[in-house]
């Protein structure tokens, strides 16, 4: 016979996607429109302690003491890009995090990443 408590879960059975969706408040994507796969993201305060003191937030400061895209970001933490969005968006509202725009390489850098991309797709 089943008791009500049969059905207990906890956080590490939900996995770190319903951790992450949880540390957002549910917010699954941001406003901010400047927060692209190649908008680079550095630490406005290397050194001091950030204010969300919650693993990922620290997370992505420690790696931004160097100028990171945000699709690095999200490729080291090994989170969801549109959640590393939000993170990065809190920070950068906190003022821990400035956002730089990525520099214009022109047409041909652009084509060869899509290149590259496009042979580490069909390798996998």
């Amino acid at each position: 016979m089943s008791g009500p408590h049969d059905d207990h879960w906890d956080e590490e059975d939900a996995g770190p996607v319903v951790r992450l969706y949880a540390l957002t408040r549910g917010r699954g994507r941001t406003s901010r429109s400047d927060l692209t796969l190649d908008t680079m993201v550095v630490d406005t305060a290397p050194g001091l302690a950030p204010r969300r003191s919650e693993p990922e937030y620290v997370d992505i400061v420690g790696l931004c003491r160097v100028p990171q895209s945000v699709a690095e970001v999200s490729a080291q933490l090994g989170v969801p890009l549109t959640l590393t969005k939000v993170l990065i968006g809190d920070l950068v509202d906190d003022g821990r995090l400035i956002v730089r725009a990525p520099a214009d390489t022109g047409d041909d850098a652009d084509l060869g990443l899509l290149q590259m991309i496009a042979n580490s797709l069909r390798g996998s």
